[in-house]
């Protein structure tokens, strides 16, 4: 079942809408951040000047989802790549389309700013976003390696 949500860009006004959902996204992968790095995202996905953007799915005036996706350079391409770091929809939005229209919404952002690549990651384990990510994209078979600092 397909819901029709409004898909806007978050505002300096959706911060305490954005922060439980932001809590319960970091509470799903079993981590939490220092409430400065909490702060210092927000100002970077409200900031115009940032490569950092965040969108919010509403159910009326209920924010029920976000993506926050960042513009970078790349070595191949002379237009952007676009990062989707973060998805996450509420528990009783789930299955409602409210994923696919953030990603969609993702896609028109990139097409816009002449990106020429939308990739983002996810955890093996997660059977349910892969499911609906196997649907909207390809899985080019690359690992991550990465090295925390």
């Amino acid at each position: 079942m397909t819901a029709a949500f409004a898909i806007r860009p978050l505002t300096d006004t959706d911060r305490t809408a954005w922060e439980p959902l932001w809590a319960a996204y970091l509470a799903f992968y079993g981590t939490s951040v220092a409430p400065e790095v909490t702060n210092t995202t927000w100002s970077r996905l409200t900031d115009p000047a940032e490569p950092m953007h965040a969108v919010g799915c509403f159910d009326g005036e209920t924010l029920i989802g976000f993506v926050h996706f960042i513009f970078h350079r790349s070595t191949w391409t002379i237009g952007p790549y676009c990062y989707l770091q973060d998805l996450f929809t509420a528990e009783a939005a789930r299955g409602r389309g409210a994923g696919r229209a953030l990603i969609e919404a993702v896609y028109g952002r990139a097409a816009e700013a002449g990106a020429s690549r939308v990739y983002w990651l996810t955890q093996e384990g997660n059977a349910t976003a892969r499911a609906l990510y196997d649907q909207v994209a390809e899985r080019p078979g690359f690992i991550q390696y990465r090295r925390i600092l």
